[in-house]
């Protein structure tokens, strides 16, 4: 039995659960457990390769990584829809690369065929790596694909228009500071239209109320 988790950043936490329910597995399905870590980011999969000493002598957990350098580029639509899987995989690892648009390209159309909560949740994994950039690269390019679907327009579009909340809010924490929780909610559920309305008010608004507030 193999135990396969993706570790985007370092948690002290999984030094302690990591044994457990490996342990768990083992003495609950009664054979050997292997636990597999893929973490894309060099720093995070340098931290996860690190011995955990259990306390029992002997026990020492070393959980083998899988890093970024050894996940496969997958560009290739055909190759994508055999392995919707992969795909993911390349563009969580390699998203945010100068290959992440043809990535993201080739992954969406082939895991909007999958049943649809993963379908989102691996169009969630495809798109959040990508900045904006990448985004807008993406796309450019699927208005000229023949497979391109209501589906990855959609997950596109709601990617760039996350990333277009996240640039407001960081702009706004940079012009006024800390944020009233009531004004990051108002940001977050804003509409693109919106949002671009806010944008144009940063530079010359004087308080974070001209932002947000429209004029009476």
């Amino acid at each position: 039995m193999l135990i396969v988790e993706v570790q985007l950043g370092i948690d002290p936490r999984k030094r302690f659960s990591w044994p457990d329910y490996t342990m768990g597995a083992r003495a609950a399905h009664r054979c050997q457990v292997g636990l597999l870590v893929v973490a894309p980011d060099p720093h995070v999969a340098a931290w996860c390769a690190a011995p955990i000493e259990t306390g029992i002598p002997g026990f020492v957990l070393r959980p083998p990584v899988l890093g970024r350098e050894a996940v496969p580029v997958v560009t290739d639509a055909a190759e994508a829809a055999r392995r919707p899987e992969l795909a993911v995989l390349s563009a969580l690892a390699h998203g945010s690369s100068e290959q992440g648009a043809r990535i993201a390209a080739a992954a969406l159309p082939a895991v909007r065929e999958l049943e649809e909560d993963r379908a989102r949740f691996y169009g969630d994994v495809v798109l959040n790596p990508l900045n904006e950039a990448t985004r807008r690269a993406l796309e450019a390019m699927m208005k000229g694909y023949q497979y391109q679907s209501d589906f990855a327009k959609k997950y596109v579009a709601q990617g760039r228009q996350e990333g277009e909340r996240a640039i407001l809010l960081r702009q706004l924490r940079a012009r006024f500071g800390e944020l009233p929780e009531a004004a990051v909610a108002r940001v977050e559920g804003a509409e693109t239209a919106v949002l671009e309305r806010w944008a144009e008010r940063v530079l010359s608004a004087k308080t974070l109320a001209e932002v947000l507030d429209d004029p009476s």
